[in-house]
């Protein structure tokens, strides 16, 4: 792991597992975060706004897509799930193609879906440091517990709870497309990483996260 400014950047290593009882009955779990967007491009908060993969995205996906196929063998062993998002979802129907599979035969699921900012969505953060100055500096302070202004805003920790319900409800090799704030709960959860550093990860969109027996890595 290495520090990029206040942003955290995983390297491909392995991350150390976690405690037995934390993973017991988790089946193997491949996940990609959705393609680039245009937001995603120039640092504007999407949460829960629908936004679609643009270009650099595409290509992304397919890339993926192309990983996995030599990754996991006989696709028909796993259960393909996505948030019901367009972003996410057209990531997950470009992977299935380039994986030569049916692009639309896949599960959503709406635990999946990207954290909600509330009010801050739409905007960027340098924006958001202007008209929420005493805001952005305990967002800066602690943001795992920060709770944005507007309807729906979630914390980090809200989320966390999320993915452990949908964690739960797995029962067979998954391969899933969520969001980056999603994976941020991954890595607090099973990375070894604490809540400060997790908020704080980047997460790549061209990249593989394998989640087998308690242990993370980056492919």
């Amino acid at each position: 792991m290495r520090r990029a400014g206040s942003a955290v950047i995983m390297s491909q290593a392995l991350f150390a597992p976690v405690a037995e009882s934390a993973m017991r009955h988790l089946p193997l779990i491949y996940f990609s975060r959705h393609g680039q967007t245009d937001w995603n491009a120039v640092g504007r908060i999407q949460g829960s706004i629908d936004t679609d993969i643009d270009t650099t995205g595409r290509a992304q996906a397919a890339a993926n897509g192309l990983k996995l196929k030599a990754l996991i063998g006989r696709a028909e062993d796993f259960y393909f799930v996505a948030s019901p998002m367009r972003r996410t979802r057209e990531t997950m129907e470009r992977l299935r193609a380039s994986m030569r599979l049916a692009p639309q035969a896949y599960a959503t699921d709406n635990l999946l879906r990207e954290i909600c900012f509330g009010d801050w969505q739409g905007f960027q953060m340098a924006e958001i440091a202007e008209r929420y100055p005493s805001a952005y500096a305990a967002r800066l302070a602690d943001k795992w517990h920060f709770l944005p202004i507007g309807e729906g805003a979630e914390t980090y920790e809200m989320l966390a709870e999320r993915a452990n319900s949908w964690l739960a409800t797995l029962g067979h090799k998954t391969v899933c497309v969520t969001h980056g704030g999603w994976l941020r709960t991954i890595l607090h959860r099973f990375g070894g990483l604490d809540k400060n550093a997790a908020a704080n990860s980047i997460i790549p969109q061209d990249k593989i996260l394998k989640l087998e027996n308690g242990r993370l890595e980056w492919l």
